[in-house]
């Protein structure tokens, strides 16, 4: 009996298997074009998926740079891309959403919003943080500087609002230094946040009130206020790499070789000295010490205890040339300073000692 109910053979059931043939050609060829149809819906999503992952790589850079300059601190950066990359995966994943026209200031609001939202918590643990705490040292090309792209992807000027500021291009270039990092701890995270994204990025008032979803009136009065305490707190100079790398050279000469007359001589009489070990290291010192003698006193103390394969290595810390310190090849610490105007004598020593500080380095 065929599938119908009808014998085989008669005109009824002749009419009745061709009948059934259709429909299984029909079935069959509509099984086959499900699944046509599944296998390209699956090779879409992988398409769109390969092409958002493309996406934030290309805004990769830009998002890390914003972020750590927000932040201070690599695996705190790294923490907030790894949201930030999950959040837009999650979006790019949505068939009802509608695309994401404007991608890279998508991505930069998702950013900095995340790094705002870590602050708090990057707060607290500064709270019970043993000594001074000073920027996770980041290693950088020689001669890199910041991506200054405004948000349309054109330069903006050098005071960031194309207004030819000289002092503004020393900013930009200082962007990253731990000196400008360190003098931007001492503003609230929205001011941080709009100093970053206009005087370093470019970014106009405007844009930066949508990425912060805050009034352009009250972005321009934030972007004054930090603006202010920065020129304040920052010399308006920019010392060339040569004369920072001849001026170590002869700062660590006399550190370690325990010359102290040299020593007394390179140092300014108002030099600042900021030493990092996070209650990991004994040789920290608690607070910053100020004056030549109590710095000069302080380092011969240090030298004379550090390791003897200490190894000296020059890398780009932060934009700057700077000592890296090694010891049975694991970095001991990195060591930055910062110099007078005539470019002869060290006024800031930066030293980070905190291991946990110096796993990026090698």
């Amino acid at each position: 009996m065929s599938g119908t109910g009808r014998p085989p053979g008669s005109a009824e059931g002749a009419e009745a298997s061709r009948t059934d043939a259709t429909d299984a050609a029909d079935a069959a060829g509509a099984s086959s074009a499900s699944a046509a149809s599944s296998a390209s819906g699956e090779a879409d999503a992988a398409g769109a998926a390969d092409a958002a992952t493309q996406v934030f790589l290309d805004h990769r850079e830009l998002l890390f740079s914003l972020v750590y300059n927000i932040l201070g601190s690599v695996a705190d950066t790294e923490d907030v891309l790894q949201d930030t990359w999950l959040a837009w995966a999650a979006r790019n994943r949505e068939q009802a959403g509608a695309p994401v026209t404007h991608q890279r200031a998508y991505l930069v609001r998702i950013a900095v919003n995340g790094a705002l939202a870590r602050r708090a918590s990057v707060s607290r643990r500064r709270e019970e943080y043993v000594g001074p705490w000073l920027p996770e040292p980041l290693l950088t090309a020689p001669g890199t500087v910041p991506l200054t792209a405004g948000a349309s992807g054109a330069p903006g000027g050098p005071g960031g609002d194309g207004t030819g500021d000289a002092s503004g291009a020393v900013v930009r270039a200082e962007a990253v230094s731990i000196a400008l990092l360190v003098v931007l701890e001492t503003l609230t995270p929205l001011e941080r946040a709009v100093f970053v994204l206009h005087e370093v990025f470019g970014y106009p008032h405007t844009e930066i009130a949508g990425i912060l979803d805050r009034a352009p009136a009250a972005v321009r009065q934030l972007a004054h206020r930090a603006r202010e305490h920065v020129r304040s707190r920052r010399p308006r100079h920019r010392t060339e790499p040569r004369v920072r790398r001849e001026a170590t050279e002869r700062f660590l000469a006399a550190a370690l070789g325990g010359d102290l007359d040299a020593l007394l001589r390179v140092l300014a009489p108002d030099v600042t000295m900021w030493t990092d070990g996070g209650g990991r290291v004994r040789q920290t010192v608690q607070r910053p010490l100020h004056g030549r003698d109590k710095v000069a006193r302080m380092i011969a103390g240090v030298a004379g205890r550090a390791p003897e394969n200490l190894d000296v290595r020059y890398r780009t810390v932060n934009g700057d040339p700077t000592a890296v310190l090694f010891a049975d090849d694991e970095p001991f610490a990195v060591m930055v300073i910062g110099l007078a105007p005539e470019g002869d004598q060290v006024t800031e020593i930066y030293t980070v000692t905190n291991p946990d500080k110096l796993k990026h380095i090698d």
